[in-house]
């Protein structure tokens, strides 16, 4: 019998700003399941989109992960360097049919929802989009280690969704697929935002043939309006010269055991001793409280 891969799990933050809580958490869910493992920790920094990006935040995040004893494990990986390879799976997409070229804009698809099921552009335009072709009852199942079983009909609930957009830029869903199957990753673990994108990543890795990771997806923290937190003025930055009580608050939300973190003195004996009393169980319930930052 041929013996499954070796876990490897991923932290992949895009550098619009520094860490802040709800990153942290995102970043030691999946180092906690990566290291119970016995696995690899790998660090991805997802820079496609350079208007929104902060000069200088992605080395300050790497310095805040270090900073918290969450080193990775290998090369950190820049999606900015990897256009050859987003070009590479886009054009057999296109070669095979099951992607295509759109002139569609969201005025134009606002009629219909937002949802692609067939182009209804006004007119042509010089920069089309490129979408993945969805074809009619296509149904995604998956089980998620969080949130168990999980299912979306993607051609009625997405439409044809877009893998290049209008203005060149890589769409982050053809990416990350593209990624996560050059890295290896075996398991993914992120923030339950990215949930209704799962369904989406499947289905392309499918249409590629590319292997599906394992997902768990984790409790967020929202701001007091119910707004997530890096979309908040309250996502204040964690604090890389203090980081006990951010870890122990990381810890709390994962519905770990808070006793496993007191009196511990430095990040690394603090990560030692959440490794030893990490339980996997817990995150099932605690993904049903909404953690509400008041900072």
């Amino acid at each position: 019998m041929p013996q499954p891969d070796p876990y490897r799990g991923r932290f992949a933050p895009s550098p619009t700003g520094p860490l802040h809580r709800g990153s942290l958490l995102a970043a030691l869910g999946s180092w906690l399941m990566a290291r119970r493992a016995g696995g690899e920790w790998l660090v991805r920094i997802e820079d496609l989109d350079p208007p929104r990006e902060i000069p200088g935040a992605a080395a300050h995040q790497l310095e805040t992960l270090h900073a918290f004893g969450l080193v990775p494990d290998g090369e950190v990986i820049y999606q900015s360097t990897r256009d050859t390879a987003y070009q590479q799976a886009l054009d057999r997409l296109l070669a095979s049919g099951d992607a295509f070229h759109c002139h569609c804009s969201r005025t134009d698809l606002a009629s219909v929802g937002g949802i692609h099921r067939r182009c209804v552009a006004a007119s042509p335009r010089p920069d089309p989009a490129v979408r993945l072709r969805v074809p009619d009852n296509t149904l995604i199942r998956f089980h998620d280690a969080v949130r168990g079983p999980v299912e979306q009909r993607v051609d009625t609930e997405v439409g044809d969704f877009v893998l290049r957009r209008a203005d060149g830029l890589w769409a982050y869903q053809l990416a990350v697929v593209v990624d996560d199957a050059h890295q290896g990753v075996t398991g993914v673990v992120r923030g339950a935002d990215l949930l209704e994108s799962t369904a989406r990543q499947i289905f392309l890795q499918q249409r590629l043939g590319l292997p599906t990771p394992n997902y768990a997806h984790l409790p967020l923290i929202v701001d007091g309006q119910g707004a997530k937190l890096s979309k908040s003025c309250a996502a204040l930055p964690v604090d890389a010269a203090n980081p006990l009580p951010a870890l122990r608050a990381a810890w709390a939300t994962l519905g770990q055991d808070p006793a496993a973190l007191e009196g511990l003195s430095s990040p690394q004996a603090a990560l030692a001793s959440a490794l030893c009393a990490f339980d996997p169980q817990r995150l099932a319930a605690a993904h049903n409280t909404q953690v509400i930052d008041h900072a």
